[in-house]
């Protein structure tokens, strides 16, 4: 049992076989570095060294804004090692807007009032301004920890299970300032759940991950999990991923990697962005389980991969799925992983008029697919709930509350925020979806909810049908709601980036296309599709399109939208 042999993950660190590979940091073909666990511990004790010097100690914060890599790994066990909590931040690039950054930076910082910020030597100058540094809080530039030294244990701090281990953040961004604050005891426990359900062998397994770390699937299953489970992860860059996905099948093939976390648009991105005659030149047999983690998880992104390489060796029960927040640590379910997500048809005039979930036959006219996130992990429990707060039977569509042996206390800093969603020990999520037959489906976000003529429409679903269509970038394009005064009720209005600023020459045919495509699948009209060149939608830090900064520039853009209400 991980949570009782292990009073702390460092204690599972040092746990670990010093030769046995821990990360292998992959540039491109002819650069990579292989650290293993022994190596790791080292580089580690160096940067607990360095932090200790700047005076941090047992409960200081350790902010780190550094690039994807084994250096920020390294700081940030370091700071573990000496009782500190570390928290790492989203590392600045050109796809994020860059007043959206500073500003969320700037909050960030300022919440967790660290003892220590560290940064790399390349730290844009521009953005030193946005750290809020404290009168106790020091600006550190990263050191080179691959020298001599670092091969004695530390002196333990005295971490306990229920001391805080480190602070990740919500939503994957730093404008929320949703700093969550996890015990080593939750974060095991989490683990241990993990290791159950997905029958992890950190001798035979290896992970695959171009996931930032400072977002939950790229902190926990891919760095605290694999650390804890003394198995080995490959590990590229997100923005190297972006830019060249095709190398995640590289990857996979190369090392033969087990099990991968992905968002649902990734499973789009990688086969549509590599060119289908070098498919066959992969091997993607040696996957177990590439788990979608995505709310909703779409049917037709996880066909689209398995349609692609079911011929290169990809299993149909590979493909998985998950709800996973940061908190809880990570997942709150998990899917069989012995056979595909469970799949289900319902009655779509009753889903949006009712909330209302009723089953029918696949391809009934009208019918929507859902796909479960699984059944939950031990000790985890969950309700949906009602806008009054009525506990809902199955079928129902309601708010998704979560309760578990790792759930986090609150908010770190933020007792207001906290006081909002953790309710007679209930978090609530924000997130809408149904429970059935022991599967749970989350189907959208409720705060992006969209009243259309008395029906409950989910943005998500007219996104993609958007994306579906060839000249629109996959993964950016956004549906909303604006008020129409003149006819008492909220219409939808779609902002899509095109492939190619070129195809802003066609835009009558395609908005023509996309409309009747929008029609055909979910019977809903649009009242305009704005398309715009590439690299027009507002990004968040975890490099999704961000909802409603990309509302907030469309109408500073728009005056005609801007009603007033």
């Amino acid at each position: 049992m991980i949570a009782t042999e292990y009073r702390t993950l460092i204690v599972a660190l040092n746990c670990a076989p010093a030769s046995r590979p821990f990360v292998t940091a992959w540039l491109d073909e002819d650069t990579r570095e292989t650290v293993t666990f022994g190596e790791f511990r080292r580089r580690a004790r160096l940067q607990a060294a360095l932090l200790g010097n700047h005076g941090v100690g047992v409960g200081d914060r350790v902010v780190v804004i550094m690039p994807q890599g084994i250096p920020a790994m390294t700081i940030f066990v370091g700071a573990m090692m000496l009782g500190a909590v570390p928290a790492i931040i989203a590392y600045p690039n050109f796809k994020v807007e860059p007043s959206k950054y500073s500003f969320g930076l700037a909050g960030v910082t300022a919440n967790l009032r660290a003892r220590v910020v560290v940064i790399d030597q390349e730290f844009p100058e521009d953005l030193l301004g946005h750290i809020s540094l404290g009168e106790e809080t020091t600006l550190v530039r990263a050191g080179d920890a691959a020298g001599d030294g670092g091969e004695e244990e530390m002196p333990d701090p005295g971490n306990q299970p229920d001391s805080l281990a480190f602070i990740q953040h919500s939503a994957g961004t730093t404008g929320l300032q949703k700093g969550v604050a996890l015990t080593h005891a939750a974060v095991l426990r989490q683990v241990e759940s993990l290791v159950r359900v997905l029958k992890i062998d950190g001798g035979s397994d290896r992970v695959y991950s171009w996931l930032p770390l400072y977002h939950d699937m790229g902190l926990i299953a891919c760095f605290i999990l694999p650390m804890v489970c003394h198995m080995p992860v490959v590990m590229q860059s997100p923005l190297d991923w972006v830019m060249h996905p095709e190398t995640m099948l590289q990857i996979l093939s190369e090392y033969k990697c087990t099990l991968a976390w992905l968002p649902n648009f990734a499973f789009q991105f990688v086969p549509r962005r590599t060119p289908q005659s070098r498919w066959a030149q992969y091997d993607l047999s040696s996957a177990r389980a590439l788990i979608n983690c995505s709310e909703p998880v779409r049917a037709s992104s996880m066909d689209e991969f398995y349609r692609a390489f079911a011929s290169i060796g990809l299993k149909p029960d590979a493909l998985q799925s998950s709800y996973a927040m940061a908190e809880n640590v990570f997942a709150v379910t998990q899917s069989d992983i012995h056979q595909s997500p469970a799949r289900m048809w319902a009655d779509g005039q009753r889903f949006r008029a009712e909330h209302f979930i009723a089953p029918v036959a696949g391809g009934t006219p009208g019918a929507m697919s859902f796909v479960s996130s699984g059944r939950l992990l031990p000790n985890n429990e969950v309700r949906i709930i009602s806008d009054t707060g009525e506990v809902l039977s199955q079928g129902s569509v309601g708010e998704i509350l979560i309760k578990s042996d790792c759930m986090f206390e609150g908010y770190y800093n933020r007792p207001d925020l906290t006081s909002e969603v953790i309710l007679e020990g209930w978090y609530h999520t924000g997130d809408l979806g149904f429970y059935l037959d022991g599967e749970l489906y989350v189907v959208g976000r409720k705060r992006d909810l969209l009243i259309i003529g008395g029906e409950n429409i989910y943005p998500q679903d007219i996104e993609e049908v958007v994306c579906s269509h060839s000249a629109i970038h996959d993964g950016r394009a956004i549906a909303m709601g604006l008020y129409n005064p003149d006819l008492g009720t909220e219409e939808i209005i779609v902002v899509a980036e095109v492939e190619q600023e070129q195809l802003l020459n066609d835009v009558s045919s395609i908005e023509r296309e996309i409309r009747s495509l929008v029609v055909a699948s979910s019977g809903v009209a649009v009242r305009t599709i704005l398309l715009k060149p590439p690299k027009w939608i507002v990004k968040s830090t975890a490099g999704k399109a961000a909802r409603s900064a990309t509302r907030e520039k469309l109408l500073k853009e728009h005056s005609e939208f801007n009603t007033g209400s």
